[in-house]
């Protein structure tokens, strides 16, 4: 059972890696026009934040090492989207950017790593708590996968929600969740078990109205960057 919730851990690190790397082409745009446009920053800040706290709990728990490789290297991706934001977002943009950068990606993790570490004495209370404190951001980040779903019934149109993204989303969650089975991890199975189903609920969606007619097609230069961005980072949080 070891070797299977091993190999299954491998193929989810390989699925995770392509999900976290998924952003590049946006972020060749914005370094080639030196600006980010209307591009949001929020959904890579969380992920960044949920990247870090996965890999903590992959340290500190047992037998949980795939989880932390995989989130260490999220981490790293994220920190360079996130400083791309930081470095071309505009002027009257970068403070608000640089304070919500430093409250969720720095004091955040690190009064929940405090916290956890001074009130519990053992590792296995420690991983407990920290493993409820991730599973709980990313149902709560859930929002956005939602957001998108939305957008996609209101127009009729799958245009911002890729085919590709939203199928390498649910083939994440359903090996995390299997793998967590396997591990008898709940706090690695709740998240993705959810991410799984909203996952489902997006390729369902893109069956239904991917040759729909649009409502409202015509749309001005600006919104269909707000849109392309929505579709590019309106996805379920990664949850290894």
């Amino acid at each position: 059972m070891a070797e299977a919730s091993f190999y299954i851990g491998v193929i989810g690190n390989v699925i995770s890696v392509l999900v976290f790397l998924s952003p590049v082409e946006t972020f060749w745009k914005i370094v080639k026009r030196k600006s980010t446009e209307e591009y949001k920053s929020l959904p890579y800040i969380c992920t960044l934040l949920g990247s870090s706290l996965w890999t903590y709990y992959g340290i500190v728990t047992p037998g949980e090492y795939l989880v932390s490789t995989v989130n260490g290297f999220g981490a790293l991706v994220e920190i360079i989207y996130v400083s791309l934001f930081v470095l071309y977002s505009p002027r009257h943009l970068k403070l608000h950017t640089i304070l919500v950068v430093a409250m969720l990606n720095v004091f955040f993790p690190i009064a929940a790593i405090a916290a956890t570490r001074s009130a519990f004495k053992d590792e296995k209370t420690r991983s407990q708590s920290m493993g409820f404190i991730c599973a709980g951001l990313n149902i709560i980040m859930y929002g956005s996968p939602l957001s998108a779903m939305k957008t996609v019934v209101t127009t009729k149109s799958v245009k911002y929600m890729p085919f590709w993204l939203s199928f390498f989303l649910f083939l994440n969650g359903a090996i995390w969740a299997v793998y967590a089975s396997l591990q008898h991890d709940v706090f690695l199975l709740v998240p993705n078990g959810v991410g799984f189903v909203f996952g489902t609920m997006q390729l369902i969606l893109y069956g239904i109205y991917r040759n729909a007619k649009p409502v409202g097609s015509s749309k001005g230069s600006s919104d269909i960057v707000a849109d392309e961005e929505e579709g590019l980072t309106s996805r379920v949080p990664l949850l290894t």
